[in-house]
């Protein structure tokens, strides 16, 4: 698949290369969750000759420092004698390279290395204060365990806490490019966008998934059959990061997925406190949101929670919440299932979409929805410009013939009473929009 939308990452990765090459040298923290795309961004800006690609695979100690001894004869052309058994000789004998010659180091799935040897971290942080003032090196730790990485750089107790000079959040691609991917491969229709969108949120590797299905197939034939990867593609990539609660957190998110959106309803649901559960999925895993209606105040007990990723919601919203059926090789009811009430599923994501096109725009700095105590007044959309007193408020609907804009100039009266001197535009949006 094409190449999309790195440009500003890459450019910002290659000047503090650049920056390293001329005496400053740095250590950038890059994470994002699997999938995003995060080593082929490191391929593609980094040629294989500009800079030494060590990846941490689980595997014993002395088996991964022969690995890397191998890659460092043949790329760096350095003559290493004897055979390094310990990753802090590895790096000792990279850092001491960087003292002569500018060199860019990835170490991937960085947060692995802790499964090979836990000491490393310590040794890491005593080279690189030791080395730093005097190397032109350019140290990139990339990792895929949000929540490890993060603590791994940002708690106080750990050894590489505040060592890290950059930080790259990569994110999934904007709705503009799935476009853009779709008119390549001459699929591009709003149905498209939307349904595309709703699956995998801009996720590269589940774009390509995509991408080698055969348009003249029913869509869940190949998205979802028997061997299909989607199938187990939830846990995989939630297993790790919850470890021994990985049944409570994945009842926490069926939840979400399914409409019990608020602390109540979910504890309605699972009969136990979720409170530092939904705190945990927000900041430490940055897999939920959580939602206030706009202008509301921080205190405001009016809070939803939303899964970020269109393909976790989508997972635990029909795969999770039909596993049994999985299970027992019906994979045809899932298809069913999905085929009923995808429509209706996809309309919440229609909402995001059009979110993600306003906010692209770059005329509003607050971009929402609204409602009342009890859901009452419920509005899709409300997009505001607090500079020049501007504000947008739409209804979301797939078909135009169901938008009742009078109904929705009814709901606002309260709103309204927040919004004196703003210049109001109401307006409806559909497929027929999308762009």
């Amino acid at each position: 698949m094409k190449f999309y939308n790195r440009e500003s990452e890459q450019k910002q990765l290659l000047k503090w290369s650049q920056q390293a090459a001329e005496g400053q040298s740095s250590l950038t923290l890059m994470v994002g969750h699997r999938r995003v795309g995060k080593t082929t961004l490191l391929h593609q800006t980094y040629p294989s000759q500009s800079a030494l690609y060590l990846f941490i695979s689980r595997k014993s100690e002395p088996l991964l420092c022969e690995e890397f001894a191998d890659q460092i004869r043949t790329q760096l052309g350095i003559p290493i004698y004897g055979q390094p058994k310990q990753l802090r000789e590895i790096i000792t004998i990279l850092f001491e390279y960087a003292e002569h010659q500018p060199l860019t180091l990835i170490l991937d799935e960085f947060q692995d290395v802790s499964r090979v040897n836990a000491g490393f971290f310590s040794d890491l942080q005593n080279l690189w204060d030791q080395f730093r003032p005097r190397c032109k090196l350019h140290l990139i730790c990339c990792g895929s365990l949000y929540s490890l990485m993060t603590r791994i750089f940002q708690d106080s107790k750990e050894p590489l806490f505040g060592r890290a000079d950059n930080r790259l959040n990569l994110q999934p691609l904007k709705p503009a490019y799935i476009a853009e991917l779709l008119t390549d491969q001459q699929r591009y229709s709003p149905e498209n966008l939307l349904t595309w969108y709703s699956l995998s949120g801009g996720v590269p590797k589940y774009l390509e998934w995509l991408s080698q299905t055969d348009p003249a197939l029913v869509l869940w034939q190949e998205w979802l059959g028997e061997h299909s990867l989607v199938i187990e593609e939830g846990k995989y990539r939630l297993a790790e990061e919850f470890g021994g609660e990985q049944a409570t957190y994945f009842s926490i998110l069926a939840c979400i997925a399914t409409g019990k959106t608020s602390r109540r309803d979910i504890e309605s649901v699972l009969e136990v406190s979720v409170g530092p559960y939904l705190q945990r999925l927000e900041n430490e895993f940055d897999i939920i949101q959580r939602v206030q209606p706009v202008l509301a105040t921080p205190k405001s007990r009016q809070v939803k929670y939303r899964i970020q990723d269109a393909f976790l919601s989508f997972w635990f919203r029909f795969v999770y919440r039909y596993r049994s059926a999985v299970e027992i090789g019906n994979v045809e009811f899932l298809q069913q299932i999905i085929s009923r009430d995808f429509a209706t599923y996809s309309g919440q994501w229609l909402e995001r979409l059009f979110q993600e096109q306003l906010a692209a725009t770059g005329k509003y700095n607050v971009i929402g929805s609204y409602w009342e105590s009890g859901n009452k007044n419920e509005i899709d959309i409300v997009a505001l410009n607090e500079l020049d007193k501007t504000a947008l408020i739409a209804e979301v609907r797939r078909n135009p013939e169901n938008i009742r804009l009078s109904k929705l100039k009814e709901k606002v009266a309260k709103l309204e009473q927040q919004l004196k001197g703003y210049d109001i535009e109401y307006r409806g949006l559909s497929l027929e929009d999308l762009r």
